[in-house]
C-alpha cells in the first residue's frame, strides 16, 4: 500500500494516536472482563454485552470498541492499496472507510469462529453467541463490500456488447445501469422503510439463547447500504462521464503487481 496520505494530510497521526488509544483501552477492557469470570461473584459475559445497563464497566468496553473501530477504519481508509484506484470524490472516501471496517470485520469472523472452534473441541464448551455474532458481523461484510465493489468498479460487468458501442452509446447504457439501481433501491426503500423503522423501534432480536437484535440492525443496515451504493453508482457515473471509450481484453485481469508479489514470495 501506498505510504502517502490519501486524505486525512496532517490528521493522519492524531487519528492514528487515537486508533491505538481506543484499541489499547478496549483490550484492557476485555482483559479485566477474561479476568473477572475467574475473580467475580457476577461475571460479565456476553449476554451482558447486549445488555449494559447498570454495567459501566461494558458501556466502557462497547464505547472503546467502537472508537478504536472508527478511528481504525479512518487511519486505513488513508491508505490506497497498489491495485486501488484513486478516489474521485468525497463519497470515494466514505466507501474507503466502509470498506476497511468491512476489511476489520473479516478478521473479526475468523477470530470468533476460531474461539468457538477451540472451545467446542478442546474445552467442550461450545458458545451460545459465536454463530450469531458471525452472522451479524459477516451480514454487514457482505452488504459493505457490495459498496467497495462499486467504488472500485470491479463488479461484475460484461463487456462484449459493450466495447462494440461508440462512447455516446456507452454513455447511454452507463445511464440505463445507473437508472435501474436507483429502481432497485427506491422499490426497496418504498416496500421496506416502514418495516425496519418497526423494527428498529422495537429492538427486534433474534430469538435465540443470546438473542441479538439482527433484525433490527440488518433491515435498516441493508436500506442505508444499498441507498450508498446507488449514490456511488451515480457519482461514478458523473466522475466518468467524460473518460476516453473503453475497450477491454482478458489481459486487463492479470493483476501484474499481484503476480509480483507472489513471485517475491516464491523467492523469498
Amino acid at each position: 500500500m501506498s505510504n502517502e496520505s490519501l486524505w486525512l494530510g496532517t490528521l493522519r497521526g492524531p487519528v492514528r494516536l487515537l486508533a491505538l488509544i481506543s484499541t489499547g483501552l478496549a483490550l484492557l477492557v476485555y482483559a479485566w472482563l477474561v479476568l473477572s469470570q475467574f475473580i467475580s461473584a457476577e461475571p460479565i459475559g456476553m449476554y451482558e454485552m447486549l445488555r449494559p445497563e447498570g454495567r459501566p464497566l461494558v458501556s466502557v468496553m462497547l464505547w472503546a470498541l467502537f472508537a478504536a473501530l472508527l478511528f481504525g477504519s479512518l487511519y486505513l481508509s488513508d491508505r490506497r492499496g497498489s491495485i486501488e484506484i484513486e478516489p474521485t470524490g468525497p463519497l470515494d472516501i466514505l466507501s474507503l472507510v466502509l470498506s476497511r471496517l468491512s476489511m476489520i470485520g473479516i478478521i473479526a469472523v475468523v477470530l470468533v469462529m476460531f474461539y468457538e472452534v477451540v472451545a467446542r473441541y478442546v474445552f467442550e464448551k461450545p458458545t451460545l453467541w459465536a454463530n450469531e455474532l458471525s452472522l451479524w458481523i459477516a451480514s454487514f461484510v457482505f452488504l459493505l463490500a457490495g459498496l467497495y465493489s462499486m467504488q472500485q468498479r470491479s463488479h461484475i460487468r460484461i463487456y462484449i456488447i459493450y466495447d462494440m458501442f461508440p462512447r455516446w452509446l456507452q454513455k447511454l447504457a452507463d445511464v440505463i445501469s445507473v437508472s435501474l439501481i436507483w429502481v432497485f433501491f427506491l422499490c426497496l426503500l418504498w416496500g421496506g422503510y416502514n418495516e425496519a423503522m418497526q423494527k428498529l423501534g422495537r429492538m427486534e432480536t433474534f430469538g435465540t439463547a443470546w438473542d441479538p437484535p439482527l433484525p433490527a440492525t440488518l433491515k435498516i443496515g441493508l436500506i442505508i447500504i444499498i441507498g450508498l451504493v446507488a449514490l456511488q453508482a451515480l457519482s461514478n457515473l458523473i466522475a466518468d462521464w467524460n473518460k476516453a471509450p473503453e475497450h477491454h481484453s482478458p489481459a486487463d485481469e492479470i493483476d501484474e503487481v499481484e503476480i509480483e508479489n507472489i513471485r517475491r514470495t516464491l523467492e523469498d
